[in-house]
């Protein structure tokens, strides 16, 4: 059985069936989504139902009957990515090996629901995809093998998840069969070097220009594509989509906007500047740094965060 539902756990679900009998998926309920608010499917029902899979879709896990769904079809092993909630005692008893979580971090950092944003955040420089028996705990249960990759200097939450999808995918073709055969033996975690990783709102997204330029252009990364980064213009929303370290001085107090040749725009912090490459003004469309420039949405000696 997999549980999983966002495109980042679709790869995984696409490499379990190839490596054994899938006999069904759990995701979460279809919901509103876009700018139209339709209904629509998560990315793993739609890819389950490509294959003609079973769908299980509850609104409750804790006090549901997901566990006697799992136990009707007799499930060996749960095979959970992204999911989205915590899964009880009687479903995680209910497989007859149990429930195995893919988990985008080396455990036991970041343990939660937004391990790929906190990492891009804290300014590391790896991450990875831990395999681990799951218990009631979050993310806390012993790890049966790590997959690791860099994460490199303009890598996006948006672009980090992609190559961290497909790193799940193998370690469900490599690592899977091993830990079922029983070759890898489970490491309980070292609870005193957990960090965690909770969910991030809306106040996380502001950038906020007192801090270190390379601290704003981390926020700018964790939050792209979605929710985006933003600050204020003159009272309205700016959302930045794209930013770098600056390699031009900003003058003035942090915040304060300056534009080279009217096709680059700086952004003063106290350590340097900061390089807005693309951002969108409430109400109007994305742009790149000249359009901002050019068509009078950014001036020189306009304050962000104002």
């Amino acid at each position: 059985m997999f549980f999983g539902t966002p495109a980042i756990a679709v790869p995984a679900l696409e490499a379990l069936c190839a490596v054994t009998e899938v006999v069904g998926v759990i995701c979460q309920p279809d919901r509103p989504a876009g700018r139209g608010l339709a209904v629509q499917a998560p990315a793993v029902k739609q890819a389950a139902e490509r294959r003609g899979l079973p769908v299980h879709q509850p609104t409750k896990v804790r006090t549901g009957t997901v566990h006697e769904w799992l136990r009707e079809r007799r499930v060996d092993v749960a095979v959970v990515m992204a999911y989205g909630r915590i899964l009880p005692a009687p479903v995680l008893q209910a497989p007859a090996l149990g429930c195995l979580n893919l988990h985008a971090s080396v455990l036991p950092r970041y343990r939660g629901a937004a391990p790929i944003q906190w990492a891009i955040l804290e300014g590391e420089t790896e991450t990875g995809v831990s395999l681990m028996q799951m218990d009631e705990g979050l993310d806390t249960g012993p790890v049966l093998a790590v997959r690791r990759l860099e994460i490199r200097p303009n890598d996006t939450t948006g672009s980090l998840s992609e190559r961290l999808a497909n790193l799940a995918a193998d370690v469900v073709r490599l690592d899977l069969p091993a830990a079922l055969r029983g070759e890898l033996s489970a490491e309980p975690q070292r609870a005193e070097l957990a960090t965690y990783a909770p969910l991030l709102g809306a106040k996380d997204a502001r950038l906020d220009f007192t801090r270190p330029a390379s601290e704003v252009v981390r926020r700018v990364r964790a939050m792209a594509p979605r929710p985006g980064a933003s600050t204020l213009l003159c009272g309205k929303r700016l959302r930045v989509t794209e930013a770098a370290i600056g390699d031009l001085p900003a003058a003035g107090p942090p915040g304060r906007v300056t534009l080279w040749d009217r096709r680059r725009v700086l952004v003063a912090t106290p350590s340097g500047s900061v390089e807005i490459l693309r951002a969108q003004l409430e109400g109007r469309r994305e742009l790149s740094a000249q359009d901002l420039a050019n068509g009078r949405v950014l001036g020189d000696g306009d304050v962000l965060g104002a």
